[in-house]
């Protein structure tokens, strides 16, 4: 009996290698799955690269959405491309074997999923930051169910559902890329399923240690809501996000830098395409669990 096919997207700089070859090493471990990889150099040549894996070598880092949108092309133009992408970040791992054929299990049983989110937690097994937990009520980590957004960096998704969306959006660059592609996927009629039982591991990293972190996680926060949203939904969306992203830059820092984004992403809203969501998507959504208000 064949097994199914995962191709498998990953980005790099050649900036840990250490901690890509242990994670390439859990990737070529999983079994019930037939695995191929890509791994993309975001604006260099990668170095570390499983034997028989596809390299993209783009000139320039074009921010994570784009690098892994060329991956998934570069994949498809490959020839005989697998019904599913799996989106893995280069420090993340698969603490068990069989994460991938689990997953794919996980998506056969809910074929209006687009995508299914693994729970992700520190390599202890356990500790899951709520950024990690993709639904609002995230004080139990545990629990499975349908969600709206997802954890780009560990996700799978049906082939199908990503083309028919047109990917990650590359002008995002870095942070909130997951959100938008779970809107668009959900105006598509597609839903999002947390297998919360599947677990994979990732450092107990902060996002704020990136230098454009505050900066982009703001602009990129309105260019979402300009291009998603229904016009009557923008005000309530954004004022809420403007309450909570101002607390927890005066409470934690890079308010500075907050504020630019939030300029930023206001002054240069129009440059993004505006396809808002339906009144049934939002019903959908909302129903899901998170209105797309907050």
């Amino acid at each position: 009996m064949s097994h199914p096919r995962v191709d498998v997207v990953v980005l790099t700089l050649n900036d840990r290698p250490a901690e890509e070859a242990a994670a390439q090493a859990t990737l070529l471990a999983q079994r019930g799955v037939d695995v191929r990889v890509v791994v993309v150099g975001n604006g260099c040549r990668p170095e570390v690269v499983p034997p028989s894996a596809l390299t993209v070598c783009l000139p320039e880092n074009v921010g994570i959405p784009g690098g892994r949108n060329a991956g998934a092309e570069a994949l498809r133009q490959a020839g005989d491309a697998a019904e599913w992408l799996f989106f893995l970040d280069n420090d993340a791992s698969f603490p068990r074997p069989d994460v991938l054929s689990r997953l794919v299990a996980e998506a056969e049983r809910h074929p209006e999923a687009a995508w299914i989110q693994p729970r992700l937690t520190g390599p202890d097994d356990v500790t899951s930051p709520r950024r990690w937990v993709p639904r609002l009520r995230a004080a139990n980590p545990g629990r499975p169910g349908r969600v709206t957004s997802m954890t780009e960096g560990v996700v799978l998704i049906r082939r199908e559902a990503f083309a028919g969306v047109g990917g990650w959006e590359g002008s995002l660059f870095l942070y909130h890329e997951g959100l938008d592609l779970a809107w668009r996927l959900y105006a598509a009629g597609w839903s999002g399923w947390y297998a919360a039982g599947i677990r994979m591991h990732h450092p107990l990293t902060t996002p704020a240690r990136h230098a454009l972190y505050h900066r982009l996680a703001a602009r990129n926060r309105i260019w979402i809501a300009y291009r998603n949203l229904p016009a009557p939904l923008l005000p309530l969306y954004l004022g809420a996000w403007t309450v909570i992203t101002l607390a927890r830059a005066v409470r934690g820092g890079g308010l500075h830098q907050t504020l630019r984004g939030m300029r930023e992403g206001w002054t240069t809203r129009r440059t993004q395409p505006r396809r808002p969501m339906n009144r049934r998507t939002v019903y959908r959504l909302t129903a899901a669990g998170r209105p797309p208000v907050i």
